[in-house]
């Protein structure tokens, strides 16, 4: 079942608001959806478990002085880092990232065992920035997006800090960026004590068109007639809507678009309107990051700057033809739907390159052990073999004449 720039007929649309009908639509905290399991998103999203994990690592180690760490430390935060196995059965499954080595803790302690980066990881560190400053145009726009949806055009800077796996800002994005582009942001408050700010200085046109926008744009182009931006609805396949739910939901479509860029501080929290641009705002935040999908919880550190109400996640049920809502690992995370076919992100952002040549890292070290061990295999049962020729070859004992 697609909704798509659905056009309902005048006497329909009519019928479902004229009281006297007895057809009135519902109100829309009445209409109940229930969630029903997408195994597809669901395996996107358990994909990424084992790369999360090491990328949680090598960080751990990176933040340390000298960027090197003893197993032994490693090892008392295996519960903070989630790891399921010890430390160093860790390290030895992922060859790649880390070698051991032996040095002291103190001068005149025992020699003791640690890691540090390898010199492929280093490389791929090199390679990051690279990627990073190639598309530093891209992640100046991003942070002008959401600093351009945000009320009063300022967000927390420690919880864009938060955020920046998400949307794929580097480590340094904010001291880089601001004294790069005062043009556009300025840092106010006091950082070292957790209470700063970042503000937009300057507001660019270019950068006011949402995703949805840009593909009307692109379509009327293409086409050469002229599309009306709405949400592409799609809901996947199993899943029905009851009827009270699909009039509500086509009224709602034809409801004209909101662009999350405008200014909607005379709207009521609790209208309609309102409903249309806070699914237009989190549509928006999905495109704008790196994977098309951000736990809710992350979502909800930002109610106060994106003018979300405190029931706010209900839209990722409600509207279950844009978003889909997963309770993978216990964690609710919302997904975009058009983003993905099946379990394969079809929508990628540029800096996914990152990602890419990590994950090849991760697998070029997976082999070489994979090989390794099959070698051993190989040799043990070559030992075997030999020493049972060497045992048949030997004479026998004669135990009497």
């Amino acid at each position: 079942m697609v909704f798509r720039n659905l056009t309902i007929s005048y006497k329909i649309i009519k019928s479902l608001k004229n009281p006297s009908l007895g057809l009135q639509i519902r109100s829309i905290s009445s209409l109940k959806v229930v969630w029903k399991k997408d195994t597809r998103l669901d395996e996107a999203i358990e994909q990424d478990k084992r790369y999360k994990l090491c990328a949680r690592v090598v960080k751990e180690v990176l933040n340390e002085p000298g960027q090197v760490i003893s197993l032994r430390y490693l090892e008392k935060r295996r519960e903070r880092l989630r790891l399921t196995s010890k430390a160093k059965s860790f390290v030895e499954m992922n060859p790649s990232l880390f070698e051991i080595y032996y040095d002291r803790i103190k001068p005149k302690s025992d020699l003791v065992q640690f890691i540090r980066p390898t010199p492929r990881l280093r490389a791929f560190l090199d390679e990051e920035q690279r990627i990073y400053a190639e598309n530093e145009p891209l992640i100046v726009s991003k942070l002008c997006k959401l600093l351009m949806m945000a009320k009063d055009k300022v967000i927390s800077a420690d919880k864009l800090v938060h955020v920046k796996r998400d949307f794929g800002f580097p480590n340094d994005f904010l001291m880089k960026l601001v004294q790069k582009y005062p043009n556009y942001f300025r840092l106010t408050g006091l950082p070292e004590e957790g209470k700063s700010f970042l503000e937009l200085v300057s507001w660019n046109p270019d950068f006011a068109k949402s995703k949805i926008e840009q593909r009307a744009e692109d379509e009327a182009l293409k086409t050469g007639v002229r599309v009306r931006p709405n949400f592409n609805a799609k809901l996947p396949s199993g899943f029905f809507l009851r009827k009270e739910m699909r009039e509500w939901t086509r009224d709602w479509l034809e409801q004209d678009y909101i662009s999350p860029y405008e200014d909607v501080s005379h709207l009521d929290q609790a209208s309609k309107e309102m409903e249309k641009r806070t699914v237009a705002v989190v549509h928006e935040l999905l495109s704008l990051s790196l994977l098309k999908r951000v736990p809710v919880p992350t979502l909800g550190k930002f109610c106060d700057e994106f003018r979300f109400s405190n029931a706010f996640s209900s839209v990722f049920t409600r509207h279950s033809g844009i978003f889909y809502l997963s309770l993978k690992g216990g964690i609710k995370t919302a997904v975009l739907r058009e983003a993905y076919k099946d379990d394969e992100l079809v929508d990628r952002d540029p800096l996914l390159a990152i990602k890419d040549k990590f994950l090849s890292l991760l697998e070029e070290g997976w082999q070489e052990r994979k090989d390794r061990l099959k070698q051993q295999r190989e040799q043990v049962q070559k030992d075997r073999e030999l020493m049972l020729a060497t045992k048949s070859n030997e004479p026998k004992e004669r135990l009497c004449d």
